[in-house]
């Protein structure tokens, strides 16, 4: 068996994989599948050595919510994807291809000076179209189990007018740096007034809290697309421990990149008094 075809049929694993949880209504599972199953296809769109796949066979974007049963007529798609010519079953538009580099690795380029003199903070430059966030929604409750909701309210930076497409991506780790919860990216920032980013955007915490271990961490890293790089990058992050949750507002210290999951090396981004605006509300039956 070729390797492109082991590859095709590693996707249709991971998607009958997938549409085998949703269906057991075991909608966690489910959605830890469809996002390994984004991320293979998403590596291969990106690699310069697809040349394995036509541009007709590579990934598409869909604004539409799929159902489970629509969902499931991918199915033969990418169990055939070498060889299916049929109509596609959805509406769909092409994506512009952005490189997502994992943490740290941008620290080997030129990061922050590149950008344009002329939009400093107070500007105000539209926001440009990117892929849709990764928000989930709230889990079922569980009796005596405490569900947390993170409204992301802004960022403060004094640079803020200068990032292009900015969202945040939203993770929870052990003291390993280990994933306890599927990664979340809100959309991309709603608006900018002066040094600050607005999301006004709600998180629902994949996990009960009483389920997570002890020196678990939320951490929130911004991201912005930088045009002359052609890649979105991670300018700064911030975290929050478990002896922080607790119901009202708070503002959180922004750290300098690489996102340092482990929390060992940290270093402020700035002195200035600016950074990471939230508000907790806690659920719990």
């Amino acid at each position: 068996m070729s390797d492109v075809n082991k590859t095709v049929q590693k996707w249709h694993a991971s998607f009958k994989k997938g549409t085998d949880f949703d269906s057991w209504g075991q909608l966690v599972e489910a959605i830890d599948e469809y996002q390994i199953l984004a991320r293979q296809l998403q590596k291969e769109v990106q690699s310069s050595n697809s040349h394995d796949f036509t541009e007709e066979q590579k990934c598409t974007q869909s604004q539409e919510e799929f159902k489970l049963e629509d969902l499931k007529k991918l199915e033969p798609i990418i169990k055939n994807i070498l060889t299916y010519n049929k109509d596609f079953p959805f509406d769909v538009q092409p994506v512009p291809l952005r490189k997502i580099l994992a943490p740290g690795e941008e620290e080997n380029l030129d990061v922050e000076e590149d950008l344009d003199a002329g939009t400093g903070a107070g500007s105000t430059p539209s926001f440009t179209s990117r892929l849709p966030g990764s928000l989930l929604p709230r889990l079922p409750s569980e009796p005596g189990m405490t569900l947390l909701t993170l409204t992301i309210e802004k960022i403060g930076l004094k640079d803020a007018g200068q990032c292009i497409d900015p969202y945040i991506t939203v993770s929870v780790k052990d003291l390993n740096g280990i994933d306890l919860n599927p990664v979340q990216d809100t959309p991309v920032a709603t608006r900018k007034e002066d040094t600050y980013i607005h999301f006004s955007v709600d998180v629902e915490i994949q996990r009960h809290l009483e389920k997570l271990p002890k020196g678990a961490a939320i951490f929130f890293e911004f991201k912005h697309y930088k045009p002359k790089k052609r890649f979105t990058s991670t300018k700064c992050f911030a975290f929050m421990e478990m002896d922080e949750i607790k119901p009202g507002p708070i503002v959180i210290e922004l750290y300098k990149k690489p996102t340092d999951f482990k929390r060992k090396k940290l270093n402020l981004l700035t002195k200035k008094p600016l950074y990471l605006h939230l508000n907790q509300t806690l659920h719990k039956d």
